[in-house]
């Protein structure tokens, strides 16, 4: 992995990527990101859910002028849903360059695209049948295109998108730039990529696989505004000895590690921007036990290596499969067992979905902790530690005092009164943290009969849309 910094890129790409929250490449970036900067031509093989918007993103935005004069980037993508996912991305990496990004598919009002295009974007995001609409009312014109990007290729060609693109590609100038993106490298793609593309680079990603049977791993479907409530009770319940909570950027780690510590709990944080001599004190308390909770972000996560570790947190779910692996692994070490549960939006199910089929391991869910099962376990630790004490330590001096007590009172008044002021009681005091930005997933396709400007079959009478060259 290799950080953002060391790419060079330009400042005002550099200041989106930090507010992002991205500190590190992902392994499909860090081998494209490179090679579309110099302008080559490239077919990425990867996984939906491995980075790849920015992977293509990054570069584009990078070599794209912020002049509005012509539309100089295309992306096509096989459903709308995806469009638009895809332009919110490219939005937030060129909003301080001044590149912005407009999706453009079926199903939404043609009349108000095509006065969205008047505001003249750097880049377009379509499906292909509603791009074939604009290009047939010349309210997108192509000749002015340098970079295309083709995402989740082997999906619009499973579709039967091959025809559309053919046309869209033969409108697009020869002197350009062509990124294909595909989990599958079929014979048609390979066929597609021959036709279209100048001695492409083939980068090929394959997710690492768990293992690390030892470790227990669920998940838990909350709420974004629920998240940090469910995470202090999954604290209560386990009590564990070490435990690191995995959050997706810095600014969250920062929140995080702070709103613990007020509700009690010893925390610390650590992430890329803190110096060195911070880093080397907090790991050092972590280690030897002075804090037990360690918020962490994934940079962290690949430079960590803690024996005792017995829980997991990861109150953001990665961006990518592989994180998820680097994450869980901090527990489980050395042959002991270890727990490891996941925070999942409704919406983010999809991509935990994808993380299972890429680590072929099944992530189990488990019912949201109420306010009374954190009660209870701290009640059970409360208790554990007393008998660990009658059995441990020297108790003698404090015998007479509980002689005394018992003339005036009952053994089970004094023994609920004790277990009552050492147990720590759930604290619901409501502490808002600041929402995370929706993780760009994958949502289920739709069909692109139900789109405008798809026919179930080519009637042979019916006229090409573009003329044979």
């Amino acid at each position: 992995m290799s950080n953002f910094n060391e790419i060079g890129l330009s400042n005002p790409l550099l200041r989106a990527i930090s507010e992002m929250g991205f500190e590190e490449t992902t392994p499909i970036q860090e081998k494209t990101i490179p090679l579309g900067l110099e302008g080559r031509d490239l077919i990425g093989q990867a996984q939906t859910g491995t980075g790849k918007t920015a992977a293509f993103g990054i570069p584009m935005i990078e070599k794209l002028p912020a002049e509005r004069e012509n539309i100089k980037g295309l992306v096509i993508t096989p459903t709308r849903e995806l469009a638009i996912q895809v332009a919110e991305e490219l939005n937030r990496i060129g909003q301080f360059k001044g590149v912005r990004a407009l999706p453009i598919y079926g199903g939404q009002d043609i009349d108000r695209q095509i006065r969205a295009l008047k505001n003249r974007p750097q880049i377009v995001v379509g499906t292909p049948g509603r791009l074939m609409d604009h290009m047939r009312r010349r309210t997108i014109r192509l000749q002015q295109i340098e970079i295309v990007v083709l995402d989740e290729a082997d999906e619009m060609l499973s579709m039967g998108f091959v025809e559309d693109i053919e046309n869209i590609l033969q409108e697009v100038p020869q002197e350009r730039q062509t990124l294909l993106f595909s989990a599958t490298m079929p014979k048609s793609i390979q066929e597609l990529a021959k036709r279209f593309m100048k001695n492409p680079e083939l980068i090929g990603i394959r997710a690492k696989e768990m293992t690390v049977p030892q470790i227990e791993q669920f998940y838990v479907e909350v709420q974004e505004k629920q998240k940090f409530d469910v995470l202090c009770r999954m604290l209560d319940i386990h009590s564990p000895d070490l435990a690191i909570v995995f959050s997706r950027t810095k600014r969250r780690v920062d929140e995080l590690f702070e709103a613990l510590s007020k509700r009690g709990y010893s925390a610390e944080g650590i992430h890329g921007d803190l110096t060195q001599a911070r880093r080397d004190t907090v790991m050092r308390h972590f280690k030897e036990g002075f804090t037990d909770i360690l918020v962490a972000t994934d940079v962290a996560a690949r430079g960590l290596d803690i024996s005792g570790v017995t829980h997991v947190y990861n109150f953001d779910i990665p961006q990518d499969p592989e994180s998820y692996v680097h994450r869980i692994g901090r527990t489980g070490r050395a042959g002991k067992e270890g727990l490891a549960i996941t925070m999942v939006t409704p919406r983010e199910i999809g991509h935990l979905r994808l993380i299972e089929q890429v680590a072929r391991r099944r992530i189990f869910r488990k019912p949201l902790p109420t306010v009374n099962d954190a009660l209870v376990g701290q009640q059970r630790i409360t208790m554990d530690k007393i008998l660990k004490t009658v059995k441990e330590e020297d108790i003698a001096r404090y015998k007479e005092i509980a002689e005394e007590l018992l003339e005036t009172y009952d053994s089970i008044s004094l023994l609920s009164a004790a277990l009552k002021l050492l147990t720590k009681e759930p604290n619901t005091t409501p502490i808002l943290l600041t929402e995370e930005a929706p993780l760009r997933t994958r949502q289920p396709r739709r069909d692109r009969f139900d789109q405008p400007g798809y026919h179930r079959k080519r009637d042979r009478n019916y006229p090409p849309r573009f003329p044979k060259r």
